[in-house]
């Protein structure tokens, strides 16, 4: 076994296998694996291609000390082995076409697209596909291998030397295992796969990195389709996916953001026709409202509202009941569509049928493991522990739920703080609006504006809250889950999206949620209104309704999240960080040289990029816009058309990162996006729900219908305003609440206010009238047929479009019988040569007396006979 030793602040040794072996320094290698550490001294390699040692002496004022690592042919072909990667094989197979219209229009669409793809090799027109194998050294003969250096992608190789540097143990560490807990030791810094190369050189050398930045990662393509296939063989299958579903949300935000405007436009159309809006502006009504406030404000005329219910109408009629059935059918189109589009990939890819790895413990797990070992074992354990015996501890060595008992109990408590914290803040802007709103009524000059200047910085405090909340329960929620101490990274990142998720989910619509279905439905009536702190009144909905104030509120935190959060944000803060490196760097003398070259090379370069943290931002982001998008669009039906428009710079800024800013993230395999898929179909079926009731209960859509056809005369909407108010006498109000100096020219009588109540002159005056239960029930009748055809038409659409699609399953099944036919084909051509060299040399051995000879085993297999005796040679540092 061959050992790499560097020396380290802790006196710390790494062991690698012989097949991690470190290149030369100044040798320039295709691919390779870098491992930073901080320490300064002495590095030792061997080198393979002419063995012998090297040094190279670094100095105190370098500080810093790369080690790359690169895997040899015999060591990728062992570990694709026992990893089960499906590799090509010389078998080709032409894809079937569909049917003949089918055929003609994807010729038409081909063609009619050609200008938007991107010109790189694997957006080719080719019909070709090579049959798939789990890589194995005993049907080498299988694969076309041409040439060993380029056989394995780079993405493949580096997960590749990642598995390997995971399970290598580690001496003098109490058995820790694997490169990720000496990182998370502060042993080395950081581990990275490199860049191929400059994205921005100069010249016509080009590699996949540089491809990637000229035809997908620039703003200037931004009319160009994705290059998945480029982006998975370069980042890897788990990226591929999240930059094809992105690609296809926003694909699919195009036919709704059509008809969002399409409803938008009819509403602007059909505003000088609509019944209620005319009639609360028409100054003949004179219908003079109750005060709406207590001494300081006056009488006023419903038609002063006039503006606010024609703006109304913008977003309150018919047409939105169509679109939040069309957009409860698009969302549920759109998961059945990622499904089919997935299974595609995944046939491409080569990733049906990939069976789950197993992960390595995390290493925040195993020493909490050694840390319940050495609290409850003797020392016999504990020293069996330290010269690496896990086999038998793998099965006592696990922390039960009465280990994690104690951070349960902080989650759920953190959890319902930070949840409560959050209504809080909530009830303060409640407060904020109910108590400037009585403040600015003190003064005539700002009395006129109250309601919109209210609005306004509300729902800005609103915004600036749900932004720096947000960064807060992102971390917040990266900590409880590391108390809970996960096993494995998938569950550690499982829990993390669900804490991340619930937290920021009702942070950013808690807002909303309170304008929608709580603002103005407890005020209580003239004479006995609800109060705050014994002196302010409830807030009240417009006279238009509250479903304007609601859309006013999605849009700007909407908006306002989109741009500086997603967007200035992204873009801002990660040139800051280069800034800082780069300053800091020049004030560190000896950084930017090296001790072998005077040159940068690409581990520096990598080195001063931003580390890689995952997905989750990312996902996350998309999925808090598309709740934005699904669960109150009826009362905004351009928020698709503001989130087409952020995701059309989302996808090249997100691009721009990985390929510029970031460190090359390890290639991961996987098969779906995870447990994104689900959070997705949930927020789909809650959509239904939500926005049932807001067109029941903030829209005045339902209390229209029911005047229509049970109250009208004419079966029109005319007389619907004052049908909705009720009247009061004004002699009833409390003492002390009365207007003071009314501007009215002759005294009130009766002052109107909306909502379904007895006249004062009834036999039970103020209580809810028949109208009010008529339109109660016809709400809930509605929300039920709503959310139930809405149900079985998602239902039905699930039914209709299969998860798989029909050339893909036909084509994996067309596969199994094709590798059958070859597979039995290249063994009969394999052995056939062998057979008549083995029969005669048997027949010399008898003729001569000697033993029977060996038969000569496929050349590819000899090969790597000669290669592992060549890496088995034991030299130790």
């Amino acid at each position: 076994m061959l050992h790499l030793q560097i020396s380290l602040a802790s006196e710390t040794v790494m062991r690698l296998p012989e097949h991690v072996l470190c290149r030369r320094p100044g040798k320039r290698s295709e691919w390779g694996y870098a491992g930073f550490c901080s320490s300064q001294g002495l590095l030792v390699c061997w080198d393979f291609r002419r063995p012998g040692f090297f040094h190279c002496p670094l100095s105190k004022s370098q500080g810093s000390v790369f080690v790359r690592i690169h895997a040899p042919w015999q060591v990728l072909a062992r570990e694709a082995e026992f990893l089960k990667i499906k590799v090509p094989t010389k078998k080709r197979y032409v894809i079937k076409s569909e049917g003949s219209i089918a055929k003609t229009f994807n010729e038409i669409l081909q063609k009619l697209s050609a200008p938007l793809k991107p010109r790189v090799p694997e957006h080719s027109n080719d019909r070709m596909k090579n049959l798939s194998y789990p890589f194995s050294r005993e049907k080498m003969y299988l694969y076309n291998i041409q040439d060993e250096d380029t056989f394995f992608d780079s993405a493949t190789r580096s997960r590749i030397v990642h598995e390997i540097l995971k399970r290598t143990t580690c001496s003098r560490a109490n058995s820790m295992m694997g490169i990720n807990s000496l990182i998370a030791n502060n042993i080395y810094e950081a581990a990275y796969p490199l860049h191929d190369g400059e994205y921005d050189s100069p010249g016509d050398d080009v590699n996949d990195r540089k491809l990637l930045y000229q035809e997908w990662a620039r703003y200037g393509v931004f009319y160009k389709f994705q290059p998945i296939d480029l982006i998975r063989k370069y980042f890897g299958e788990k990226i591929g996916l999240y930059f094809a579903w992105l690609g296809l949300y926003t694909s699919f935000l195009i036919p709704s953001s059509v008809i969002g405007v399409i409803v938008f436009l009819y509403g602007c159309a059909t505003i000088e026709e609509d019944i209620p809006s005319k009639e609360m502006c028409d100054q003949q009504n004179a219908f003079t409202m109750c005060p709406l406030c207590d001494k300081s404000c006056d009488y006023w005329n419903l038609s002063s509202a006039c503006g606010t219910a024609r703006a109304s109408h913008l977003f309150d009629n018919p047409a939105t009941v169509f679109f939040s059935i069309f957009m409860a059918l698009w969302a549920t189109m759109f998961l059945e569509n990622w499904k089919r589009l997935q299974m595609r990939l995944g046939y491409f890819w080569d990733l049906t049928g990939i069976e789950e790895e197993e992960e390595h413990p995390r290493p925040e797990y195993e020493t909490k493991v050694r840390e319940k070992m050495l609290r409850e074992s003797d020392k016999s354990l504990v020293q069996k522990l330290g010269t690496g015996g896990t086999e038998d501890a793998d099965d006592e060595d696990k922390l039960t739920w009465k280990d994690r008992l104690p951070g349960y109990l902080v989650n759920f408590a953190s959890i319902l703080f930070m949840i409560a914290l959050t209504f809080s803040i909530v009830f303060g802007v409640i407060v904020y609006r109910i108590t400037t709103a009585a403040a600015l009524s003190l003064n005539k000059a700002t009395r006129s504006n109250v309601r919109v200047t209210v609005t306004a910085t509300a729902v800005i405090i609103n915004l600036v809250v749900i932004l720096i909340l947000d960064e807060i329960y992102g971390a917040v929620a990266k900590w409880l889950t590391k108390i809970e101490v996960p096993k494995t990274e998938k569950t550690f990142e499982e829990r993390l999206v669900l804490k991340a998720f619930l937290l920021k989910f009702v942070n950013a619509y808690s807002p909303i949620f309170y304008v929608a279905f709580f603002k103005g439905r407890f005020v209580g009536r003239p004479g006995s209104y609800v109060y705050v702190f014994d002196g302010y009144r409830m807030e009240e909905c417009a006279p238009g309704g509250c479903l304007m104030e609601l859309c006013i509120q999605l849009s700007i935190i909407m908006l306002g999240k989109q741009l500086i959060q997603n967007n200035i944000f992204e873009i801002g803060v990660p040139k800051l960080k280069k800034l800082f490196r780069k300053l800091k760097g020049e004030t560190e003398p000896g950084q930017a040289d090296s001790a072998c070259s005077k040159h940068p090379e690409q581990w520096d370069l990598d080195y001063s990029l931003e580390p890689y943290t995952g997905l989750t931002p990312e996902y996350m982001e998309m999925i808090i816009q598309f709740g934005f998008v699904t669960l109150f669009v009826a009362s905004f039906p351009l928020a698709p058309v503001f989130a087409l428009l952020n995701n059309v710079i989302e996808v090249r800024l997100d691009a721009k990162k990985f390929v510029t800013e970031l460190r090359r993230p390890d290639a991961v395999r996987t098969k779906d996006i995870g447990i994104w898929f689900d959070i997705l179909s949930g927020i789909g079926k809650f959509s239904v729900i939500i926005n049932a009731f807001v067109i029941a209960i903030t829209s005045d859509f339902i209390p229209r219908l029911v005047y229509q056809y049970s109250y009208s005369h004419n079966g029109t909407l005319h007389g619907f305003v004052n049908h909705t108010l009720s009247f009061f006498n004004v002699s009833q109000l409390k003492e002390g609440t009365q207007p003071e100096n009314s501007q009215f020219d002759q005294e009130v009588q009766f002052c109107r206010f909306k909502d379904y109540r007895e006249p004062p002159w009834a036999p039970n005056p103020y209580e809810f009238s028949k109208q009010y239960w008529s339109v109660l029930s016809a709400r809930l009748a509605f929300v039920i047929i709503f959310q139930n055809l809405v149900m079985f038409l998602s239902v039905l659409v699930d039914w209709v479009i299969p998860d798989i699609p029909t050339d893909i399953s036909d084509q994996i099944k067309r596969e199994k019988s094709l590798f059958v036919d070859f597979f039995l084909k290249e063994e009969q051509e394999t052995l056939r040569p062998t057979e008549e060299p083995a029969w005669r040399s048997q027949g010399a051995g008898r003729r001569s007396g000697g033993s029977p000879a060996a038969s000569p085993v496929p050349s590819g297999r000899s090969q790597l006979g000669s290669s592992s005796s060549l890496g088995s040679q034991h030299t130790s540092v």
